[in-house]
């Protein structure tokens, strides 16, 4: 796309755009069907007239407007030369980078095709790949680092990133197994009235783990893969005593793990291993007046060499548009009314908070 000033606007500081879509993409690949990802791109840069005819596009008005809807099409283009398609939500999250890039909030050098261009496991014919740049940073901190914490609101990510990370591991032979644990906070305080064996009471609380495993493995291979030991899924207290080599370890719901358990989970790291813990700081299920190990070792762990804290925001979410905002909207509520999730720090149990 070549920008150009307008030669017939009066107006100052206006600019023109130009881009030629070369003859081997559709044009529905870069506008979308029904013209559906150029009713997005012109909803977001309202100080830009777009225009559109044959495979040629350009974009007329403010000039700082313009020249980010030139470097729209051009990552746009460098995604689909990739084979991949463009959604309505990627090119949401590629004018989002794109602008906080152009507001200086942006602090590295990733572009949008860069995010969503990295994959990270191909499965049944789908590929998992981040979706924003602190879910790409994520990714690649794990790559990096032995212990790495992925700290952040529901439906960013965290877990399902974590578990795409270890199933590429397994099976470029970078581990040789991978164990999966929750603390069974919610479980545990209501065993006793549930029926069945323990592993049955607890196995509901680990059901999320299995789904996702399910989303990333032959279903038939799984059953073979546990009873081989290659995978496990178990409750935090089954770590206690152990020394975990060469595995893949993922700690889901760090949030409610107790200080003790949290010194004691990250103490069972064996050689050639790697551990993901993953939480959400502000849904702790804790009896009032635990402290939560996954915000005590904030402060003690942060800075240490070979572990990363990855860090995510409403901006990250990558369920319906309706959580991130959701989230938004409980923070603004809790820091307006000193509260955390509603409820009066300090009163009540903390136990009962809503996912």
């Amino acid at each position: 796309m070549t920008q150009t000033p307008t030669a017939h606007s009066p107006a100052q500081g206006q600019a023109r755009a130009h881009f030629t879509v070369p003859a081997k993409h559709p044009m529905v690949t870069v506008l979308g069907s029904g013209d559906a990802l150029l009713r997005v791109i012109e909803k977001a840069f309202p100080a830009a007239d777009i225009h559109v005819r044959g495979n040629e596009i350009s974009a007329v008005g403010d000039a700082g407007e313009v020249a980010l809807v030139q470097r729209l099409f051009d990552e746009m283009m460098l995604v689909l030369r990739t084979g991949q398609p463009m959604t309505e939500d990627a090119v949401e999250r590629s004018i989002a980078m794109l602008r906080a890039s152009e507001n200086g909030e942006g602090d590295g050098q990733e572009t949008p095709a860069e995010v969503l261009t990295q994959n990270i496991l191909s499965s049944r014919g789908r590929t998992i790949r981040p979706k924003t740049l602190n879910q790409k940073r994520y990714v690649d901190a794990i790559d990096k680092h032995t212990i790495v914490f992925g700290i952040g609101p529901a439906g960013t990510g965290k877990t399902y990133l974590a578990m795409a990370k270890a199933v590429q591991a397994l099976q470029s032979k970078q581990v040789n197994r991978i164990i999966l644990t929750r603390p069974a906070v919610e479980a545990g305080e209501r065993l006793g009235f549930l029926p069945g064996t323990l592993y049955e009471k607890i196995d509901p609380y680990l059901r999320p783990l299995y789904d996702a495993l399910h989303d990333m493995l032959d279903p038939d291979s799984i059953p073979r893969l546990m009873a081989a030991g290659t995978i496990e899924v178990a409750p935090l207290a089954y770590m206690r005593g152990r020394t975990l080599n060469d595995a893949f370890i993922i700690l889901d719901e760090a949030q409610n793990t107790s200080a003790e358990q949290m010194k004691m989970f990250l103490t069972r790291l064996g050689f050639d291993s790697k551990v993901v813990v993953t939480g959400d700081v502000t849904q702790v299920d804790l009896p009032t007046g635990t402290k939560s190990g996954l915000r005590q070792v904030q402060d003690i762990l942060e800075g240490l060499d070979d572990v990363h804290f990855s860090r995510l925001t409403s901006h990250d979410v990558v369920r319906h548009k309706l959580v991130g905002r959701i989230v938004d909207a409980y923070e603004k509520y809790d820091s307006e009314n000193g509260t955390e999730n509603g409820s009066h720090k300090g009163h009540g149990k903390a136990g009962h908070k809503g996912k």
